[in-house]
Order: C-alpha cells, then structure tokens, then sequence
C-alpha cells in the first residue's frame, strides 16, 4: 500500500538552501518520579529523516507536541527532546521555547545550510490541543487564518510531515500547511505505512492479534475489520479486554472489577464483544486464569468458573500464557497492541513478560505498536528482535480498521502544491 500513497517522498525534493518545516511526533512518556523522558524510541526514528534533510543543505526547523489539556501531566517543554535529538542525529539542535511567536520567526530566519532548530510545544496553542479540534471542528481550509499557519508559512519553502503516528488528528501543524506550501512525506512515514500494510494487506498466516491494555477503544477500533477481512486467524484477548470479553461470554468477575469497568466507561464494550463472540466464535481466545494479589501482596491465581471470587485481577495466569504462547510459536505474523496486564507493577508483569519474549525471540514477523506496548517491549525484550516497532497509537489503530486517516487526505490534497 505503501507505493499506492498519492502524494511524494521529501527524496524528491531538491532542498539544499530552502527552509523546510518538518512536522514530527516525538510525543514522549515521562517518568512519573523524574518528569523526565522514559522512552526515546519516537525521536530517535524521527532522527534519519531530519539527517537526510540537513545533509542535502536544507535549513530546518521542526514543530512536535508533547502532552495534552488531557494528558496535563505529560505537557512539558520540548527542551529535553532537542537535547536527545541532538545525541541522536550527533550534530546540534538548537531549541527555542517559542512555538510560532516572534522569537520563533527570527530563528527560522537566521538558520543557516545544515542547521536545526526546535520550537516550543504545539500544544502550547490552543488551535493545536485535542479539546479545540473537537470543539471547533475546522476543515483544513479553515485553518488558513490560524496563528500557527500564517505565522510560519511565509517563512518556508517546503513542508515534510513525518508524524504518521499523530496521521488521526486534524489540527493545523497536522493538515493545514499543505495547502500553501509543496509538501512530501518523511522517511518514517512511509516506513510506518509499509509495516501496518503488510499486517493490512499480506500478512503470512496464521495471523495472530494480541489484544490487551486498558485503552480498550482501540482494540474494539480495529477487531471487526480485521476478522471480517479475515486478516486475523486468531484473536488473543489480554488485559482489560480479555476481561471484557469473559464478561461478554457470561463470566462474573466480582463488584471490585465491575466497579473499576463501570467508573472507567468500559462496560459499553460488553454487548459489541458479544456479537464478536457470536460471529467469531473460533477466532477469540479468552483468558482460562487470571492472577490476583491476596492480602499479604503475593501473586495468586483463579481459574475462570462462572463466578469468579471478588478480587481486582491484573494478569493473566499461567495457564492463558501457556495457551496464548503455544499460537505465538506457531504463528507467521504476530501484531501486538496492548499489554497483557499491569506490567509495571512486578507481580503482575509475568503475562506480558512471558508473551513479549516469545513473539520478540520468534521467527513471525512481529510488529508492536501503541505506547505502553513499546515500553513494555523494551522493558522486557530487544527492540531489534522485533520485525518493525510503530510508533503509532490511535493513528494505527483507524489505518488497521481500514479508515482513511486525516493527514493522508490532507497529503493527497496538497501533493499538487
């Protein structure tokens, strides 16, 4: 799908001497304790993209968010993303605490052939906060006449966007700037593409989805297509969602998890997983045990009966890893979104820890997407043992549901530019 994209890579660009502005996501996860950077794989695999730039004597400067009114822990300067970019790339990238202000404008002005800059947070704008875009729903023309756009568009020659992971959001760094200035897509980008197409589109079988976390939206985002276009033979429920799921097949799990699905707005998913279960029912595997903390903090676990004793669950047990791990060893492609249970928290960490090495140490081809996936990846495996890591969360999500995602509308559009 890859080479069906209707828009052009930045190679064929001829940017030596020409400002580019390069939209890239390097939204990171904080340490709670520190407030510092937990994991830089989003920067550094934005780093070759913005090297190739500089060294064909392009003068760049680049705009990322980092955090949201949402997510108002996270939302940070992006000081330390310029210092971990300049460790990645081995050349300086200075950083201007400025998104699109004066102070912004005069060093877009003053960079040099080769030179980088970072400006301030995006989300530091109202225009580019997840709250605006649903509130004000502009379409890409509209924002035109936003600050960010009439204040940077002047100043380039090119615009790169490289963000395939930010590719579900229609804010104005994401959409707009194609419309005034000739645009191409980042290395990144069409790397991110090519992996979740191969997934998509041609992926070997036995096809196995590990499904787990509690952003269960995203999983239910994606299953129905996936099982209807019968790109997954097999479906293995983890986390919140394995949860969901026995629930949907009539398993009570006890007023602790009832309670903790209800306060979260989970529950909704219970009748959809139903249906799944109804039309599917040879592709779904639930979990057979789930583990527990007794009241001195020892990991114990619960074979699933049709009244599970009133505990708050958070891992599979040993009977599902070894189940879940017997259909990893055999399958050709392996697509991973979500952990199999609260991995950060050690007495819970075996299901995830277990399920990752063995897809990482496999011979499918791998692919793990989604924040806390990610983390998990690195906490418990190689990186490099893994067929390709996306940097992608939400916009996976939709691109594997088949939807066409707003950046890639807004590519399209502007590749005549």
């Amino acid at each position: 799908m890859a080479d069906l994209l209707k828009f052009r890579s930045m190679k064929e660009l001829d940017v030596s001497g020409k400002r580019v502005l390069v939209r890239i996501d390097i939204n990171s996860p904080l340490d709670p304790k520190t407030n510092k950077i937990a994991n830089t794989n989003r920067i550094s695999k934005s780093a070759p993209t913005i090297e190739w730039l500089v060294l064909h004597g392009a003068k760049v400067a680049v705009i990322a968010h980092q955090g949201d009114t949402d997510d108002y822990h996270n939302l940070i300067t992006m000081e330390e993303h310029s210092h971990i970019l300049s460790f990645a790339l081995n050349r300086p990238v200075s950083y201007v605490d400025d998104v699109c202000g004066p102070t912004a404008q005069d060093a877009v002005r003053n960079l040099k052939e080769g030179e980088i800059v970072l400006l301030g947070n995006l989300r530091y704008l109202a225009e580019e906060v997840s709250v605006f875009e649903k509130v004000v729903p502009l379409e890409p023309h509209q924002m035109l006449s936003c600050y960010l756009v009439r204040s940077l568009a002047p100043l380039f020659d090119f615009y790169v966007n490289d963000a395939f992971s930010a590719a579900h959001r229609k804010s104005p760094s994401m959409v707009a700037f194609q419309q005034v200035l000739p645009s191409a897509a980042g290395l990144l980008f069409f790397d991110e593409v090519q992996a979740l197409s191969q997934v998509l589109l041609s992926p070997a079988h036995p096809c196995v989805f590990v499904l787990g976390g509690s952003r269960i939206g995203d999983a239910f985002g994606m299953m129905q297509s996936v099982l209807e276009t019968k790109t997954a033979d097999t479906i293995l429920a983890c986390g919140i969602t394995g949860q969901i799921f026995l629930l949907a097949s009539g398993v009570s799990l006890g007023e602790k998890t009832m309670d903790f699905l209800g306060k979260k707005s989970l529950l909704k998913y219970v009748d959809e997983a139903k249906t799944y279960l109804e039309r599917f029912p040879e592709k779904i595997r639930m979990p057979l045990d789930l583990a527990y903390l007794d009241p001195s903090g020892m990991r114990k676990e619960e074979t699933i009966t049709n009244t599970m004793p009133n505990y708050s669950y958070g891992d599979i047990g040993k009977k599902t890893i070894a189940l879940y791990a017997e259909y990893l060893e055999h399958a050709k492609t392996v697509f991973v979104n979500g952990p199999a249970g609260i991995y950060e928290q050690k007495e819970f960490q075996e299901g995830t820890e277990t399920l990752w090495q063995t897809i990482a140490s496999s011979e499918a081809y791998s692919v793990v997407g989604g924040g806390d996936s990610v983390n998990a990846a690195t906490k418990f495996t190689e990186l490099s043992m893994w067929s390709y890591v996306c940097t992608a969360g939400g916009a996976m999500v939709q691109f594997l549901a088949g939807k066409k995602l707003p950046l890639i509308e807004a590519m399209e559009k502007g590749a005549s530019q």
